[in-house]
């Protein structure tokens, strides 16, 4: 069980306030690292981090600028001395402000452009350059666990009947940029574990499921009914997996993608 050990080791986990980015924070921090929480608000991410069990720190990140990854990863150098973990959590999804309009600007025949670039710029470029940046750190050490943050749309298409209402309706299309971008995410993950295998840098991907969060119940019900397991994940359900991927047990596994679905992408 030693090798599920992350004492010692130094984590940056981006996007660290999200639903999900909480969670690994949760989960490394519990295994022995030391996370540095990485988001848009400085304030509560060390708000957050002064809840974890070991020595952690907030930090601002904006994954879409290199000059933000390049003072973070400075600041961890300066403090800690090492990155060994490097999870890129940070993305976005849609957000229609009107949801009367949703079903219409969500079909792929209107999808706004701004709407597709933004996407790609954080849940692609963000990934580019927090690996470019942090993961050419990893290099130079020779070592470290990278950790992508993709998604079951990334190897299957969304199910639109998920989104329907129980009048039949739909209340809006899984958009074309959210799998899209999880799609480049697994390509680019594949792409810098060979890369940098002879590095010693190992470069996975996780691709989790939906996880319940107060949806309508006739989603969470479409949902559910897609998995064997009959239920949408659970926020803590992917904690173990990240540990696993982070460290020194799975240490002879790189450009994988690790599904934790419930077992959706398989029926």
């Amino acid at each position: 069980m030693d090798n599920f050990s992350l004492e010692g080791k130094v984590a940056v986990v981006t996007g660290g306030l999200g639903l999900l980015g909480r969670e690994h924070c949760h989960a490394l921090s519990e295994a022995g690292a030391k996370v540095i929480v990485a988001d848009l608000d400085e304030n509560i991410c060390q708000e957050f981090a002064d809840t974890l069990p070991s020595d952690s720190r907030g930090i601002f990140l904006d994954v879409t600028e290199a000059d933000s990854i390049k003072k973070l990863l400075q600041r961890v150098t300066e403090e800690f001395g090492q990155v060994d973990i490097l999870v890129n959590n940070a993305g976005v999804n849609d957000m229609f402000e009107n949801p009367a309009l949703a079903p219409e600007q969500s079909k792929f025949e209107n999808y706004p452009l701004q709407m597709w670039k933004k996407m790609m710029d954080v849940n692609v470029t963000g990934v580019f350059l927090c690996s470019q940046v942090i993961g050419g750190e990893m290099a130079g050490q020779g070592r470290g666990s990278i950790i992508n943050i993709a998604s079951t749309y990334g190897v299957v298409a969304p199910d639109q009947s998920i989104y329907c209402k129980p009048t039949g309706e739909q209340q809006f299309y899984k958009s074309p940029a959210y799998p899209a971008s999880k799609g480049a995410v697994l390509s680019l993950t594949r792409f810098l574990a060979s890369y940098w295998g002879r590095s010693g840098v190992r470069v996975n991907a996780l691709s989790p499921g939906g996880v319940e969060n107060s949806q309508p119940r006739h989603f969470i019900e479409n949902y559910s009914r897609k998995t064997p397991l009959c239920r949408m994940a659970k926020r803590s359900d992917y904690r173990g997996a990240i540990v696993f991927l982070a460290s020194e047990a799975s240490g002879y596994m790189t450009g994988a993608n690790m599904i934790v679905d419930g077992g959706l992408v398989v029926i």
